[in-house]
């Protein structure tokens, strides 16, 4: 006899104050929960893992609530609709959304962000350069910095899932693109597979003079995942007109009491630039319109798909606190099964 399903979850079970680590979750099996009218099933393929997890996680000011002790740990997640009592979604049909950390989710449609229509392409991209991070690469450098051909483009955390995909799109517009990134092998990712003219270790370098020596001419945009020390050397270099915008906040540690340094307006008022913070949540209705675009980019081979992949639900756990350590290469993905 085959044996029944089981419902995979990781549940957030302490609170954390900074990055969350493994011992804040447990992994635990219940039952594959069932579905009533208007509702679906869906059996995920791959979990998300993304910086903003780290904020979901503790109680601090953010833009949605904190993940409730006891409950699945948020996150974006991809499979396929399994069972369902809901008329515009089918059987077989490969959806994403707002899932959760849990082999099964059941659904009435208002957590999900797309039917993923690219089945020539694999699942495994619309968490990733055909999900929410290509599509923050994408706005957040075309709205955001607004580059154009012959600008210098840098770049921080440059080998990550969204800085990867910011550096081939400004390569693609004709830019000239430095990446930050913090080790040897992903210096080497950068230029070697993502494209970049130039790739700075900021472990093992001296930040400013690596920028100043590869960017003579000033930087024009900045796409900035960081903030922190990377930031403020970024800052001593911009152009007349540079525009910045802020995606991510990674370098700082706790965010109570919110930082108040560094004080960047004087390097801000002497370049005449534009700083702009970037959510995506305010671009959903635009979704279509970038995907469409990064899809044909990837067909193209002008996209490459940048990828870690852990295997199993129970390496779920301590991987947003490999994320903030660097130790991914790419977008890091749990593959649930």
């Amino acid at each position: 006899m085959n044996a029944q399903p089981t419902n995979r979850r990781v549940i957030l079970s302490s609170r954390p104050k900074g990055v969350p680590e493994a011992d804040h979750f447990t992994v635990e099996d219940a039952d594959v929960p069932e579905i009533g009218d208007g509702e679906f099933l869906i059996k995920t393929e791959y979990w998300s893992v993304d910086p903003a997890m780290r904020g979901w996680a503790n109680d601090a000011p953010n833009y949605l609530p904190p993940v409730e002790i006891g409950a699945v740990m948020r996150s974006f997640a991809v499979g396929t609709v399994v069972a369902s009592r809901h008329p515009d979604y089918a059987e077989g049909e490969v959806v994403s959304g707002m899932f959760g950390w849990q082999r099964y989710a059941v659904s009435d449609g208002g957590n999900v962000d797309r039917k993923v229509a690219e089945d020539d392409l694999p699942s495994s991209l619309a968490l990733g350069v055909l999900g929410l991070n290509g599509v923050t690469a994408y706005f957040g450098l075309i709205d955001g910095c607004a580059p154009v051909a012959g600008d210098t483009v840098v770049v921080s955390t440059a080998a990550g899932a969204v800085g990867s995909a910011v550096g081939q799109i400004a390569r693609i517009m004709g830019c000239r693109t430095v990446g930050i990134t913090g080790s040897a092998e992903k210096v080497s990712l950068c230029t070697e597979k993502l494209g970049y003219d130039v790739a700075i270790n900021y472990r093992e370098e001296d930040v400013n003079a690596a920028l100043k020596a590869a960017c003579p001419d000033g930087i024009n945009c900045y796409f900035d995942n960081t903030c922190g020390p990377i930031s403020d050397a970024v800052m001593t270099q911009l152009a007349i007109g540079a525009r910045i915008t802020v995606c991510g906040t990674v370098a700082l540690t706790d965010w109570d009491p919110i930082p108040v340094g560094p004080r960047v307006h004087r390097q801000l008022m002497v370049a005449r630039a534009r700083m702009q913070g970037f959510l995506i949540l305010d671009y959903k209705a635009r979704f279509p319109e970038a995907i469409e675009q990064l899809a044909a980019w990837v067909r193209e081979g002008k996209l490459a798909r940048n990828e870690h992949i852990l295997e199993g639900a129970e390496t779920a756990p301590g991987a947003i606190k490999m994320l903030y350590e660097g130790k991914n290469t790419g977008k890091l993905l749990v593959r649930v099964d």
